[in-house]
């Protein structure tokens, strides 16, 4: 077993990786339904009440490795019959509650939601229950508690919530794709669209097309078994023509943004497509503030495509929300496909390629500044060595956001303007991007890894790194 951090992601892994192995031998469209008894063989069940059960969400998981549901547009879809589990959430009554004569908790509810029984013990009127948790404050003996569903919980934008059958269900315009839902889910019942059949036609198809991968500099983080150097010769072992850091895209980036925030004195970060939703459907608003430059995803890939005949790009890295990126109409004509690291992985050993035994590739394409993009602070700490090298008198003043609900402060007191800064950069993922759901491992090493991978091109500037590109601000 790989180094995964929990055993649903090992469990998506299997599935794509047999996804994976059946479209490169042809075998797919043939021998689908054979899929879930490879992963579950016999007839007993591993994780559910009974094998059929477990074969039949495998199916669904199958299909979601395909590309999923091509009428729903987000890329984070729940497997219903898998999200069975879970108690209905909100607030409930324990068995700490000793039936008191104070009766705080119904004194407090607005909505009356709260009576007693026979005995005594408080009971809540669901129907009447806004779960606003001031019964639970109030409590002397902690008696009342909040079961929030863990999808729920780790929901900040409040896109989920449950169906008629007590299923998860996501509000499209909420939603911004973040993935947080789906890496906290103990059931593997929310997952993310894969398009690994995809960047398999385009690599079965590298004769034709020079495939470039674009790899995210949250890649130092992970695949701890192996060196860096390793993955690289392993993703040209699988018909990559050309690995390329995504840092250099945020370099580019880092000096668009670092003029363009001094031209209209107050910017919020682009290169978070998680974020950039967040505004757009949460304060809209402030739309108009958000830098009008590409990520640094697109931003490289279309310099690849206006530069390079015939090229074909694939952004790997470990971000759901890149998927959604890669389908908008100013994105898509520069990245072909997005694959996370748990989909490297998993097409790394559809093919059998043992990485540890690989001699050692280079990637070796961007500053110190564009490979820290990939934590939280990295892109401001960019931004003003750009301006430093740009000579531009310009004084930013940033708000770092670490996670979603920071951004949310963020865009509030900036909504009433009552912000102190000029520059938010918004991450949705706690860390920045190496918390992304779609990584092999999460922790605060991550960060550690991240800022030793950067150190490791400290003698480049920003201005050298983009040198060789021509490119101009």
């Amino acid at each position: 077993m790989r180094k995964f951090d929990t055993k649903v992601q090992h469990l998506k892994y299997k599935v794509l990786r047999e996804v994976a192995r059946h479209a490169w031998n042809d075998r797919l469209t043939e021998n689908i339904l054979d899929i879930p008894k490879q992963i579950v063989p016999g007839n007993e069940p591993t994780m559910r009440c009974c094998v059929y059960k477990e074969r039949a969400i495998l199916d669904e998981r199958v299909k979601l490795a395909m590309g999923g549901d091509k009428t729903n547009p987000n890329i984070i879809e729940v497997i219903s019959i898998a999200c069975d589990e879970c108690p209905v959430g909100g607030y409930e009554v324990t068995d700490a509650c000793r039936g008191c004569l104070a009766h705080r908790c119904e004194d407090v509810c607005k909505r009356g939601a709260i009576s007693f029984d026979r005995n005594h013990v408080a009971v809540i009127d669901k129907s009447k229950c806004v779960e606003c948790g001031a019964c639970a404050k109030v409590c002397p003996y902690t008696a009342i508690v909040n079961r929030t569903r863990p999808c729920q919980n780790a929901c900040k934008v409040k896109a989920i919530s449950m169906d008629e059958k007590k299923a998860a269900e996501i509000d499209n315009n909420k939603c911004i794709q973040c993935g947080a839902c789906v890496y906290q889910c103990p059931f593997g019942a929310i997952t993310d669209k894969s398009f690994i059949l995809d960047v398999i036609r385009l690599l079965k198809n590298s004769d034709e097309n020079k495939v470039y991968a674009l790899v995210a500099p949250s890649i130092s983080s992970q695949f701890t078994y192996a060196k860096l150097g390793q993955v690289i010769t392993g993703m040209k072992a699988l018909g990559f023509h050309t690995v390329i850091e995504a840092a250099l895209g945020a370099d580019m980036v880092a000096l668009s943004e670092a003029k363009e925030l001094s031209e209209k004195g107050f910017l919020t970060s682009s290169c978070c497509p998680a974020f950039v939703q967040y505004i757009k459907s949460a304060f809209p608003q402030l739309t108009p503030y958000i830098s009008h430059n590409l990520s640094p995803m697109a931003t490289l890939a279309k310099y690849i495509k206006d530069t390079t005949p015939n090229a074909k790009v694939v952004f790997v890295g470990p971000c759901t929300a890149k998927k959604a990126e890669a389908q908008l109409a100013h994105v898509k004509e520069y990245v072909d496909a997005v694959l996370t690291f748990e989909e490297l992985q998993a097409l790394f050993d559809s093919r059998d390629l043992e990485l540890s035994g690989l001699e050692e590739g280079v990637l070796d394409n961007a500053s110190y500044f564009g490979r820290i993009f990939a934590r939280s602070g990295g892109l401001s700490d960019a931004a003003a060595q750009a301006m430093k090298e740009l000579g531009i008198d310009f004084t930013i003043k940033p708000v770092v956001c670490d996670g979603i609900e920071a951004c949310r402060m963020a865009l509030l007191k900036k909504s009433k303007n009552a912000l102190d800064g000029n520059f938010i950069e918004g991450m949705a993922c706690i860390g920045g991007c190496i918390g992304g759901a779609g990584c092999l491992t999460h922790g605060e090493k991550n960060k550690a890894e991240v800022d030793k991978y950067g150190r490791e091109a400290l003698e480049k500037t920003i201005g050298d790194a983009v040198s060789v590109l021509n490119y101009e601000v």
